[in-house]
């Protein structure tokens, strides 16, 4: 339903004038203009302050229709370009269609005895540059990040695929705010069942306004009551590439430098895109560490309460007696414990995510660290809880996304418990939970586990290692079609051979 009741273009311009005025009531950025073409003919622009080139306003528009000596020459688009120097113009006879236009930084007019009026396109207004993401910076790799406006991010994505094979499919989303979101794919290589759940979703939104992304990520994900994201967000345009070659769809969203990138998967998100910058080696090896932190950060405080708590066999004999040294004063146990010691610290990394950029991090590192020394002198928390909670917190800054980390530490503080309660079989069954739990996802319609539940085993190359660029021909089967080939057989470099006989012919 249109914020707007839909309203016939009249040929008098005072009932325009009229009507205008009473939709624009009390809206004082707007601009009405009155002017006369040629000697006789009356008409009127109006437009939305801040959101119009004003000097081609004056210079290309109003110019040459006040100076036209003819007046009563047939207004159609045709006559009008060939007066202004204008090339986007658009006639529409509805007044809410003109509405929707003013908000984009059109100009509107309207000439007496003229049953339509005509948007010119002269749209200009401040825009932030193109800077470096700060949430996904990388060392090696595109320095260049989405920002606000959706038409600077789309020619950023044309910019590195120039094939007319990336489709953008247009939606106009929000009652009031209107907001422009682009769904971008691949034409024959994401499946023509994924473009068509998509595109049912995006309209079947029925909403006021749309402010960001998220508020289209919460309306179209399958499962909202998870705690794990279910559609991956990106600053990067590299990374919104990538997957828009694999067959995957992205969604950008007017006035957020954030894309949406779906199906999304769980190894997905424990990726960078500097894993594919690097060399295959040093690839594999971080995305190794990556997925050891991703255990560490989940299970290491629950495991520490469980064997400290119920299984002291398991800890070697001069270790568990500085361990018991260190916590002879502590008057708490250690689910205690490591729940002050938890909550301390995910409030002092909240804060400093709060915090202006310049004071953030070092409040939250030096308020850690005075805190933590603090807390053991006290006799509050032991040295080793204070490192376990040390290392959990390094580790849980090694997940690329955001949403994945914040993740990880909710589901901490149940196995914390579980933990605390029935030792390592709380932990298994608080960790078995979650595996049926992520068995169960999908992202729209894909399981979120694939291509390791179900197994895919030609996909595990792109999992488990970074396999080399040229070894992975094809594209993931549960998002490209049948065009899931990358590049032919044979690219892998042989060198060693021509070397040789350029040796020996030297």
């Amino acid at each position: 339903m249109s914020a707007v009741p839909p309203t016939l273009v009249s040929n008098q311009l005072e009932d325009n004038l009229h009507e205008l005025k009473l939709i624009y009531h009390n809206c004082h950025d707007i601009h009405i203009h009155t002017f006369n073409i040629g000697q006789t003919t009356k008409a009127f622009v109006i437009y939305v302050e801040g959101l119009i080139d004003l000097e081609i306003l004056n210079k290309d528009v109003l110019t040459p229709l006040i100076n036209e000596p003819e007046a009563d020459w047939n207004y159609s688009v045709k006559d009008l370009s060939a007066l202004v120097s204008i090339s986007n113009i658009t006639e529409m006879v509805h007044m809410d269609e003109l509405i929707s236009h003013l908000s984009c930084g059109c100009v509107g007019l309207f000439v007496h005895g003229v049953p339509t009026c005509f948007a010119l396109g002269i749209a200009k207004w401040e825009k932030r540059a193109i800077n470096e993401p700060s949430a996904e910076s990388v060392v090696r790799g595109p320095r260049e990040g989405f920002t606000e406006t959706l038409l600077v991010n789309a020619s950023m994505l044309r910019r590195k695929i120039k094939s007319p094979a990336m489709k953008m499919i247009s939606y106009t989303i929000g009652t009031h705010t209107q907001t422009y979101v682009y769904v971008v794919y691949m034409d024959g290589i994401a499946r023509e069942s994924l473009i068509a759940e998509v595109h049912q979703r995006m309209s079947d939104i029925q909403i006021d306004g749309i402010l960001e992304s998220g508020y289209i990520e919460g309306l179209i994900e399958d499962s909202p009551f998870s705690p794990f994201p279910q559609i991956q967000v990106t600053e990067r345009p590299d990374v919104v590439s990538a997957a828009l070659l694999e067959g995957k769809i992205s969604i950008l969203v007017d006035g957020t430098p954030f894309a949406l990138i779906a199906p999304a998967t769980l190894f997905s998100m424990l990726q960078s895109p500097e894993d594919y910058y690097q060399r295959f080696i040093i690839g594999t090896l971080i995305r190794w560490m990556r997925y050891v932190f991703f255990f560490t950060t989940l299970l290491l405080p629950s495991l520490y309460i469980a064997i400290l708590t119920f299984h002291q066999e398991m800890v070697p004999t001069s270790l568990l007696l500085s361990i018991a040294k260190s916590r002879e004063d502590i008057p708490f146990p250690a689910l205690v414990e490591a729940l002050l010691m938890e909550i301390s610290f995910e409030a002092l990394r909240e804060a400093g995510v709060r915090l202006p950029k310049q004071v953030g991090a070092a409040v939250s590192i030096v308020g850690a660290l005075v805190i933590g020394q603090a807390a053991t002198s006290a006799g509050l928390v032991s040295a080793p809880m204070v490192m376990v909670v040390a290392i959990t917190g390094v580790a849980s800054f090694m997940m690329p996304q955001y949403a994945t980390g914040i993740a990880l530490r909710m589901l901490r503080f149940p196995i914390m418990f579980l933990s605390g309660i029935l030792g390592l079989l709380g932990l298994m069954l608080g960790f078995i939970v979650i595996v049926i739990h992520l068995c169960s996802l999908r992202s729209l319609g894909v399981p979120y586990l694939q291509p390791l539940a179900p197994i895919k085993g030609s996909e595990l190359k792109d999992v488990l290692v970074r396999a080399p660029i040229w070894s992975m021909r094809r594209r993931p089967l549960f998002t490209a079609s049948t065009n899931s080939i990358r590049q032919p057989k044979g690219q892998k470099p042989e060198h060693s051979e021509g070397n040789d006989a350029h040796d020996r012919k030297s």
